[in-house]
């Protein structure tokens, strides 16, 4: 589905990915954790296509989007992603309706009606009716998130991104948000993707857990894997203690 191989990415002398290998399981979630700064929202970029790698490659259903000559190819390897970004990332502008009406205005070749119909039922599956017509700043956080997975799934992606998914909202709206992925997950089948460094709240929403630190690949397994395993710097980390191998930037 994801494979990405060899990949390495720097940012002048800083070295943030150094050789990743990493398969993405079809129907499953994949969490990739680690500290700030250990290249996390990079390697999503890195899928997404909007960074480019220094070497190695990233296919996606057998497309290698890092290839791509073009936007317009990179494009047509992204219709199989969604997004849903940290802020949610909805326009100000538009209204919930609208917002979620975006993505298939954008795409083209869909009527007003179908994009209509789609939107209502998309709206409906995520309890959002009442707020259609309001405005982001006119609804709550925790709707935003629930707006921004509406707008994420009405393309009917099969694979979705969550960029840190429950950054900067309080526990009870994140554990809204966790049980969205659940809900949203089970619902429509998809293969998720988490940025996170919340552990170990974020286990609950993942099939497989992946930690970065250093460039590298240094754990990988199911939640409970990580939960006992006895790697130093895995149990800093879970434990969340300054002392250990793991050095505060």
């Amino acid at each position: 589905m994801i494979s990405i191989r060899n990949i390495h990415k720097r940012f002048g002398a800083q070295i943030v990915l150094n050789g990743i290998n990493l398969d993405i399981e079809p129907g499953k979630t994949t969490t990739i954790v680690g500290p700030s700064g250990v290249g996390k929202s990079v390697l999503l970029k890195l899928i997404m296509g909007i960074l480019e790698p220094d070497n190695g490659e990233i296919l996606i259903f057998g497309k290698n989007i890092t290839k791509a000559r073009s936007e317009r190819q990179r494009n047509r390897i992204r219709r199989s992603l969604g997004v849903l970004f940290q802020s949610a990332a909805l326009f100000d502008s538009l209204t919930v309706y609208d917002n979620v009406a975006f993505p298939l205005i954008e795409r083209g070749g869909h009527s007003r009606r179908d994009i209509h119909n789609r939107v209502l039922f998309m709206l409906e599956a995520l309890s959002l009716e009442s707020y259609a017509y309001n405005y982001p700043e006119e609804i709550s956080m925790g709707i935003r998130k629930r707006v921004g997975m509406a707008r994420s799934l009405i393309t009917e992606p099969k694979v979705l991104l969550f960029d840190e998914p429950n950054t900067g909202l309080d526990p009870l709206v994140g554990q809204e948000v966790y049980d969205l992925i659940i809900s949203c997950r089970q619902k429509w089948g998809f293969t998720g993707v988490v940025i996170s460094h919340e552990i170990p709240e974020v286990f609950q929403v993942s099939d497989r857990v992946v930690m970065l630190l250093n460039g590298n690949i240094i754990e990988e397994g199911s939640p409970e894997d990580l939960m006992n395993t006895q790697n130093v710097a895995v149990r800093q980390f879970l434990e969340g203690r300054v002392d250990g191998p793991i050095k505060i930037q």
